[in-house]
């Protein structure tokens, strides 16, 4: 088909509209991958346990998640590299090893992701936990192999992400919340103990811990839209993105703090999220959960698989060309895991966040040593702002903190 006249007339304005969309297809991926299956999980135990106070921890960990994105899709965006390959050129051997960890906490993670695409899939109509996990999973192999998979990409995580934004709104209307007391919670909460510390390091390892840290870095270098010319929208994205992440906790958690203030008791469910949509909306509530927990699983699917690829992909060019492939391997991998296993969703999710932890500030911290050393080689003579470097290394500091957590965390599920 030709092209239109205003496609010829006009194209500064047709390529605005393919850099925005490729922005933007970068930033949900960033955004889905993070609400995931442990992202539902946490919010709705953590807003149980600690009522309105939880508002406070999403407040200070949506500015420490704001400070380490800005300063990955910075030093990936302006250096046009993805990380694993910076990573060896500042220290050889460094982008292996950090490969290697995403790929780990990336398997270990997206078996919990399938796990959660199945608990989706039981609430919303019932399917056996395995045939929809494996139902699921087939899902996301056919997008990766389907022909202009990059562009379908894009276009499927938006809607998801659109899907659970709207579903946990209507959800958070019809449950009520005492929204005043949350906002006055998130500025002055009315108690600053261990449990809202805890809670606060928690989400933030599991809103930008493991491969989510790069998901959207990643898939920005692939689009071809960094560079230094890029900054300022690199810079914007990056921070939608956590508010877009941010918008959908504060959605879940008013929904699930409506259910509670009105008396409901779901920590002892076996399902609390469930617990919680149906107690807000009967058993329509309920299915809507299921619809939500699926889009979120089945996007996290997808993120994870694409990024866990990404960071081996670039080793050989026999890997780059089968970059599908290996995508679509990496999730039947994870599938036949997940049947294998058999262990509760719940536990495997659990340990999956405590790897993300652990690998938090080790990416975080080489990306922070290419912005402190001014590599201009590597940054292409790029002046990397201080206050920048500044906040990074203060949010580095408390991912640290979170790795020894996640430490801790591990040695109690398998001790």
């Amino acid at each position: 088909m030709s092209e239109t006249p205003e496609a010829v007339r006009a194209p500064g304005r047709t390529r605005r509209v393919l850099l925005s969309s490729s922005l933007l297809g970068a930033m949900f991926l960033m955004a889905t991958s993070a609400i995931g299956p442990g992202f539902i999980t946490q919010t709705t135990e953590f807003t149980a346990q600690l009522g309105a106070a939880f508002a406070f921890a999403i407040l200070v960990s949506v500015l420490i998640d704001i400070a380490v994105q800005l300063n990955i899709w910075r030093v990936i965006g302006v250096a046009e590299t993805r990380a694993q390959d910076l990573a060896n050129k500042v220290l050889p051997g460094a982008g292996y090893l950090l490969a290697a960890l995403i790929v780990f906490g990336g398997i270990v993670f997206n078996v919990g992701n399938i796990a959660g695409t199945a608990l989706g899939l039981d609430a919303l109509a019932g399917v056996d936990m395995k045939l929809g996990g494996a139902l699921s999973a087939a899902v996301a192999v056919a997008l990766f192999l389907l022909r202009g998979a990059g562009v379908a990409l894009d276009r499927i995580l938006v809607v998801l992400g659109v899907l659970m934004i709207g579903l946990t709104l209507y959800v958070a209307f019809v449950s009520r919340p005492p929204v005043g007391e949350a906002l006055r919670q998130a500025v002055l909460p009315g108690e600053l103990g261990g449990d809202l510390f805890l809670a606060t390091v928690t989400i933030i390892g599991g809103t930008v811990g493991g491969y989510i840290t790069y998901a959207g870095a990643h898939r920005l270098v692939d689009n071809g839209q960094g560079g230094i010319r890029n900054v300022a929208a690199v810079t914007r994205t990056s921070v939608i993105g956590i508010i877009v992440t941010g918008i959908m906790r504060v959605l879940l958690f008013l929904a699930v703090l409506g259910v509670v203030t009105g008396g409901a008791v779901i920590l002892d469910s076996p399902n609390a999220p469930a617990a919680a949509f149906a107690a807000a909306a009967g058993e329509t509530g309920r299915r809507l959960f299921g619809l939500i927990m699926w889009a979120a699983a089945i996007s996290s699917v997808i993120g994870a698989s694409y990024t866990s690829v990404s960071f081996v992909s670039t080793f050989s060019a026999g890997l780059t060309r089968n970059r599908n492939w290996l995508v679509a391997g990496f999730i039947a991998l994870c599938t036949v895991l997940y049947l294998a296993l058999g262990q509760a969703p719940e536990t495997l999710l659990i340990l999956a966040g405590a790897l993300n932890g652990l690998i938090l500030p080790v990416g975080l911290g080489i990306m922070l040593w290419v912005a402190a050393r001014r590599r201009h080689d590597l940054l292409h003579g790029y002046r990397y702002p201080a206050w920048l470097l500044v906040i990074g290394v203060l949010a580095w500091l408390v991912t640290i903190y979170i790795a020894a957590n996640s430490l801790g965390g591990i040695a109690e599920l398998w001790g």
